[in-house]
C-alpha cells in the first residue's frame, strides 16, 4: 500500500471518544483497543476465541489474543497504518456483536442454562 493511500490513524482522543460512544466495554491502552470477554470455562474461552478467529479471518483484520481458563483479552491495532483505524472499529463492533448476542426468552432459541456450570459459557455482563 502505497503511503498516499495509507489508512487514516486516529488520535488517541478520537480513539477514547468513540469507545466511549460506540464500544463502552472496549479500552484504548498501550497503542490498542482492547477488550475482556470472561467465560466460565475452557471450553467457553476456546469458543470465544474460534468465534474472534473466524470474524477476523472473513474480515481479513486480525486480532491479538490472550487466553488462559476463564478469559479472553482482544486487542486490535492496525499494524500497516501503525494505530487506530476504522477497520478496529468496525472488527470490534463485530465480535461484540456476535460474542455476545443471546436468544431471547421469546421462541425456540434459548441459550445455554447459566445455573448450570456443565453448560454455562460466556459471563453475560449486566
Amino acid at each position: 500500500m502505497s503511503e498516499q493511500a495509507k489508512e487514516r490513524t486516529f488520535t488517541d482522543e478520537e480513539v477514547t471518544e468513540r469507545l466511549a460512544r460506540e464500544l463502552p466495554r472496549w479500552r484504548f491502552e498501550g497503542g490498542w483497543i482492547r477488550r475482556d470477554y470472561r467465560t466460565n470455562s475452557w471450553k467457553g474461552t476456546l469458543m470465544v476465541i474460534n468465534t474472534v478467529g473466524h470474524l477476523a479471518e472473513a474480515a481479513w483484520h486480525h486480532p491479538d489474543i490472550t487466553a488462559s481458563y476463564a478469559w479472553v483479552e482482544v486487542r486490535l491495532k492496525n499494524h500497516a497504518a501503525k494505530g487506530i483505524t476504522e477497520k478496529d472499529f468496525a472488527l470490534a463492533r463485530k465480535i461484540e456483536e456476535v460474542v455476545l448476542w443471546q436468544p431471547g426468552g421469546e421462541g425456540t432459541l434459548t441459550g445455554t442454562p447459566q445455573d448450570d456450570m456443565r453448560f454455562a459459557y460466556i459471563k453475560y455482563e449486566k
